[in-house]
């Protein structure tokens, strides 16, 4: 009669890189940036820094690859007749992502080369060609784009994340108590939360930018 041998130890799964990016994007969406180390990405993933060093390098690694994965999550239209609906098709879905992820819009000015930025950026230049923007007047759309969605999205994933509700209501109440002070504030009911939606103002705003894309200045 033989004896079993020594139980084997468990073996945890093969550390993937996609493994690593997931972990990531839900360390940041429950702590922010300052809240990401290595340390704690592998203890999340259960496994030694030294194993995570095998995959990614550094802090900035795992940032850029979160960014590129949050890109992947905005749709990219079908291409249609109407370039801006097209455009506006991809930058409301890409304001929605960030909004998911609030720590993402301050990362997006990295100079990130990822497939899925690349993808989207691509889409993005090519319906506003087909706009008739080309030389400096494409780079100038794109950008007025771009740093139009980001922009808005950090300033309401930041609103969203830290503000007071009271603050926010005290700020209106002074409006409204000295309309002889703030005469066009209080016309234009600003900071009233019950008046003006946020994604309806930003859906509008995006509507002017592509208006005036085409004019974004004489191609080079």
């Amino acid at each position: 009669m033989t004896t079993a041998g020594p139980a084997r130890a468990r073996r945890r799964p093969a550390l993937l890189l996609d493994h690593i990016v997931a972990a990531a994007v839900a360390l940041l969406d429950a702590q922010g940036v300052e809240g990401l180390t290595m340390r704690g990405l592998a203890q999340r993933l259960d496994v030694t820094a030294t194993a995570l060093y095998w995959h990614v390098r550094t802090k900035d690694d795992v940032l850029d690859l979160a960014v590129d994965r949050i890109f992947g999550d905005v749709p990219v239209p079908e291409v249609s007749d109407d370039w801006r609906a097209d455009v506006r098709l991809l930058v409301l879905g890409w304001r929605e992502a960030m909004l998911r992820h609030p720590w993402a819009p301050g990362l997006i000015g990295r100079p990130t080369l990822g497939p899925n930025v690349l993808t989207r950026t691509e889409f993005l230049q090519s319906a506003l060609a087909r706009g008739g923007c080309r030389g400096r007047a494409l780079a100038v759309a794109t950008r007025m784009v771009a740093n139009y969605v980001i922009g808005a999205s950090l300033t309401e994933a930041t609103w969203r994340r830290t503000a007071d509700p009271r603050a926010r209501a005290a700020a209106r109440d002074l409006v409204t108590r000295n309309p002889d002070a703030y005469p066009t504030l209080d016309a234009s009911s600003h900071l009233d939360d019950a008046r003006w939606d946020d994604g309806l103002l930003f859906a509008a705003g995006l509507d002017g930018i592509l208006r005036a894309a085409t004019g974004a200045g004489t191609p080079e």
